[in-house]
């Protein structure tokens, strides 16, 4: 198959969905980032540039695309849905991975609202939480136990992300420790990756009745 995560910033994506997207690309599977801002509010562009690349790389994505866009400045319109669909037409996905939309961070509402709309013909889009999701209740969970080191490692290779938590003593790795234990429970493993189902079409053959 061929998947296709979106985030706003570096980063997002590894913590949302980085276990799953590493099970898939070491099945066989073609794993494809959109990272929609460089992230240059919250570090250094060039550097955050360069992390997202060392991340891929260790994922064993196949494709990284950039949006462009400025951080903290994504806006919910045609360019971005635009900038979006153009992907989507260039990876043909049958999953997507979006940012959530209720979210305190604008930027990653943006890319859920466009992300939706730029989506529509996808038969799978499936959203992911971060640090800032509010009201996430997942319906489908991914069992991460056996990549739970690796999915730290990607998130490592962003290391000038790890301490900006904004939280005293608490690490970006500590937070995806916590969220994988949290949703490995609520899944009925030890860790595990939770997703929201925007739309999930099984197309059933007549024979298999």
């Amino acid at each position: 198959m061929n998947i296709l995560a979106i985030g706003a910033h570096p980063d997002d994506i590894e913590f949302g969905c980085g276990g799953t997207l590493l099970k898939y690309a070491r099945a066989g599977h073609d794993v494809n980032l959109l990272v929609l801002t460089s992230g240059g509010y919250g570090a250094d562009p060039f550097v955050r540039i360069k992390e997202q690349e060392e991340s891929v790389k260790f994922l064993g994505g196949k494709g990284l695309f950039w949006g462009g866009f400025k951080d903290t400045e994504l806006v919910d319109n045609r360019e971005l849905i635009l900038k979006i669909e153009e992907v989507v037409k260039k990876v043909e996905p049958q999953i997507v991975f979006l940012n959530y939309l209720d979210d305190i961070h604008q930027d990653h509402r943006a890319s859920a609202q466009a992300g939706v709309s730029a989506t529509r013909y996808v038969k799978e889009v499936l959203f992911y939480e971060v640090p800032t999701t509010f009201n996430f209740e997942p319906d489908i969970f991914v069992d991460i136990k056996d990549v739970l080191e690796d999915k730290l490692h990607l998130l490592k290779l962003h290391a000038s992300q790890i301490d900006k938590t904004r939280v005293e003593g608490l690490t970006i790795l500590d937070s995806a420790i916590s969220c994988a234990t949290f949703r490995g429970y609520q899944g009925r493993v030890k860790y595990a990756e939770g997703f929201k189902a925007l739309r999930i079409l099984r197309d059933l053959k007549m024979e298999h009745f």
